[in-house]
C-alpha cells in the first residue's frame, strides 16, 4: 500500500473515531452539564496520570512554539506533562479536538494578553492541529496578530499581544521588555481592540506585566512623547485600564453573538518561600507539584488586583455583559514544576555568570507545553460545552 494512501486511511480512521466520541459527548451533554453545575472545576487537585496524559506529544504538535517547547530545548524530566487536574466532586471532560472544531466552524476565537495567554493559545492549536490535516492548516502573523487557520472548518484560532490591554510601551510583539520605566495609556484602547471587534470568543487575560509597585501613567494625548506621565501605584492604574477596557466592551461587545472569558492571574513561582524552600530558590530544578497542604496562597497585591477584576466583570454584569471568569490561579499556583524554566529559547545571550547560576535566568512565569496550559483549555472547553451563557 502507498504511504500515502495509508496515512489517509489512518487519518479517516482516527477521524471517525473522535467523531463518535464528539455525538457520544454531546448526547450525554445534558447528563454531564447537570452535574458540572453542581460542581467548583477551579478546586480540586492534581493526580499524575501517564496513562492519559499529555493529550499530545511535543515532538507531534507541527506549530512549535520555541518559547515553550521545553522537550526540545533539552528537559530530561517530563513528568511535568503526566499531570490530570481533578475538581472536587466532578471530572473534568476531556478534550475532543473534533467537537471543538464543530463548534468553531465559521468563527473567531481570540486569545488577547501577555504572554501566558499566548502560552494558553500555542496549546490550543497543539490539541486541534492533529485533526487538521497538513494542508488544511496553517499559521500566520499580521503585526500583533497571530493566526490559526482550519480551512475545512472556516475557523481561526488567534492571538493578540497586549500586555496591558490598554496601549503602553510594550506593545510591539516581539521587541518588548519590562522595566521600570513602563509607560501605560490607561485611557487608550482603540489602536488594539479594532482588532477584536468581530470575535466570536474572546477571552482576556492582563497580570504578569503589572507586577511593579507603581507604573507611569500617561494623562493626555497618547502621541509620541506628548501627554504627561505620572507615577501611579500599581493596582490604581489596573483599575484605571479595567474601566477603559470594560467601556470598550459595553460599547463594541455584540450581546447575543460574542462569548467572554478573562483568565484570573497565572501564579509565578519566583519566591520558594511560597512552598516552605529558604528564600532565594526558584522554580529551577523543581520537578514535583506543591502539595495543597504546603501551597502558601496570593500576596496581597494578587489579592487586590483580583478584587479589581471581580469588580470590573461584575460592572459589566450590571450593564447586561457576562464575562466568565476561568479562576486558573489556584490550580496553577500548586505547579512550580512546570514552568520553562532555563528550558526555552533564550531572546537574549546567556552570561557565563548565568550559566554558572541557572536559576538566576530561571522563567518562572510562562510554562511548557504540553502541560499546565492544556487543563486552562479543558477549562474553557467544559465552559464552552457544558455552560450556558
Amino acid at each position: 500500500m502507498p504511504l500515502f494512501v495509508a496515512v489517509l486511511v489512518l487519518y479517516i480512521v482516527y477521524i471517525s473515531r473522535e467523531r463518535g466520541r464528539f455525538l457520544d459527548d454531546q448526547n450525554s451533554k445534558e447528563d454531564r452539564g447537570g452535574s458540572l453545575s453542581n460542581c467548583n472545576l477551579f478546586s480540586g487537585q492534581w493526580v499524575y496520570d501517564n496513562k492519559s496524559y499529555p493529550l499530545y506529544k511535543e515532538q507531534h504538535c507541527f506549530f512549535q512554539f520555541d518559547g515553550v517547547a521545553c522537550e526540545k530545548a533539552g528537559r530530561k524530566d517530563l513528568d511535568y506533562q503526566n499531570w490530570r487536574w481533578q475538581p472536587r466532586g466532578c471530572d473534568l471532560p476531556r478534550f475532543n479536538a473534533i467537537a471543538m472544531l464543530e463548534s468553531l466552524r465559521d468563527k473567531r476565537l481570540l486569545f488577547v494578553g501577555d504572554s501566558v495567554i499566548r502560552n494558553q493559545w500555542a496549546s490550543m492549536i497543539c490539541l486541534l492541529e492533529s485533526s487538521i490535516p497538513p494542508a488544511l492548516r496553517s499559521v500566520s502573523t499580521n503585526g500583533s496578530l497571530a493566526i490559526f487557520h482550519a480551512k475545512e472548518y472556516n475557523a481561526s484560532i488567534e492571538q493578540y499581544w497586549a500586555p496591558f490591554l490598554v496601549e503602553s510601551s510594550s506593545d510591539h510583539p516581539v521587541f518588548h521588555h519590562l522595566s521600570t520605566e513602563q509607560k501605560v495609556r490607561v485611557r487608550e484602547i482603540e489602536k488594539h481592540a479594532r482588532y477584536w471587534t468581530d470575535a466570536d470568543i474572546l477571552i482576556f487575560n492582563s497580570y504578569a506585566w503589572w507586577r511593579m509597585p507603581k507604573l507611569k501613567v500617561l494623562w493626555g494625548s497618547s502621541d509620541g512623547t506628548a501627554g504627561i506621565y505620572q507615577e501611579v501605584d500599581m493596582v490604581r492604574a489596573y483599575e484605571m485600564a479595567l474601566k477603559t477596557w470594560l467601556d470598550w466592551l459595553d460599547v463594541h461587545a455584540n450581546r447575543t453573538r460574542t462569548k467572554l472569558y478573562f483568565v484570573s492571574m497565572s501564579q509565578t513561582h519566583e519566591r520558594g518561600e511560597k512552598w516552605g524552600r529558604t528564600s532565594g530558590k526558584n522554580c529551577y530544578n523543581e520537578k514535583e507539584p506543591i502539595s495543597g497542604e504546603g501551597y502558601r496562597g496570593s500576596s496581597e497585591s494578587d489579592l487586590e488586583m483580583a478584587r479589581a477584576l471581580g469588580a470590573a466583570i461584575d460592572e459589566l454584569g450590571r450593564r447586561g455583559l457576562k464575562v466568565q471568569l476561568l479562576n486558573i490561579t489556584e490550580l496553577s499556583g500548586y505547579r512550580k514544576d512546570a514552568h520553562t524554566s532555563i528550558y526555552k529559547k533564550q531572546w537574549k545571550r546567556v552570561t557565563s555568570e548565568e550559566l554558572a547560576n541557572p536559576s538566576s535566568y530561571a522563567d518562572c512565569v510562562n510554562w511548557c507545553i504540553p502541560g499546565v496550559p492544556d487543563i486552562w483549555n479543558e477549562l474553557l472547553y467544559a465552559y464552552i460545552f457544558y455552560f450556558s451563557q
